[in-house]
């Protein structure tokens, strides 16, 4: 008997064609390398994002700060600008003021040329009254003249001023004027400047600045009498707030006593010259 043999390819093919393909399965070396690209890209991303605004931070930072320093620049600027216009406008005061001073200067040199004058005249006139006072007694006057406004008294002629000035404009003035202020020795002396110089205080030509130790402006030492001195004077006192110094100039009281102050302080004067 034969026996036939089919081959059942029919099925043979269809298990071969539909047979599924095996599945391959990936280590876990492989899964991480497949999210290693992804995640390197977003760190790298997040790390670009950080830095941008780290750096926008400063920038921005920076910019605040230029801003500021520009503002205070602007604001010095405008201070300097308004200190010049005030500088120009006291250049242009102080201007204004020089021409002023110019003419009041060359008022002031015409006014001085004008007392040089009146001074010459004065003394031409104090000349012409010597004159005359010899003429009416015959020449048998002793001595000189007294200038207008001077007082006669002995040998010496005495001048009472009416204007104020320290004690050394006072000496410098009477200097000018050929004389220095006043030096009383004798009583007589005293007798006669006591009365005229009641009720007013005046300087007189004693002080002690230059040696310590008082002296008349001649520089003949001064013997100390109290009873020509005010009760408790000369004390030498230092509270006057008047500059350095002690009080070493001498004046003549209201009362006619002495009292010493601070040679800064403006009196009236007494000057003497000799005829």
């Amino acid at each position: 008997m034969t026996t036939e043999y089919h081959d059942n390819l029919e099925n043979d093919n269809n298990s071969f064609w539909n047979k599924e393909p095996a599945p391959v399965y990936f280590s876990g070396v492989s899964r991480s390398r497949r999210w290693l690209f992804p995640g390197l890209t977003a760190t790298i991303i997040l790390i670009l994002i950080i830095a941008f605004g780290a750096s926008s931070a400063r920038t921005s930072s920076w910019l605040w700060s230029v801003d500021g320093r520009v503002s205070n620049l602007t604001e010095s600027l405008g201070a300097f600008q308004k200190l010049t216009k005030d500088a120009a406008k006291d250049i242009h005061r102080l201007k204004f003021a020089v021409e002023s001073n110019t003419d009041q200067l060359t008022s002031v040199g015409e006014a001085l040329k004008q007392l040089s004058t009146l001074d010459s005249i004065s003394r031409t006139v104090a000349a012409l009254k010597c004159s005359l006072e010899r003429v009416i007694n015959n020449s048998s006057a002793t001595g000189g003249c007294c200038p207008i406004d001077w007082e006669r008294f002995g040998s010496s002629c005495y001048f009472f001023s009416k204007t104020m000035l320290s004690w050394n404009g006072a000496s410098d003035w009477c200097n000018g004027h050929e004389s220095h202020l006043i030096i009383l020795i004798h009583d007589d002396e005293w007798d006669f400047v006591r009365p005229r110089a009641s009720g007013v205080f005046y300087w007189v030509g004693l002080t002690d600045g230059r040696t310590g130790t008082w002296e008349w402006v001649n520089q003949t030492p001064y013997i100390m009498n109290r009873r020509h001195w005010a009760p408790g004077q000369p004390d030498s006192w230092t509270d006057h707030n008047l500059g350095i110094g002690n009080e070493d100039c001498a004046h003549l009281l209201s009362n006619g006593r002495l009292n010493d102050l601070h040679c800064s302080s403006r009196l009236r004067f007494i000057c003497q010259r000799h005829s």
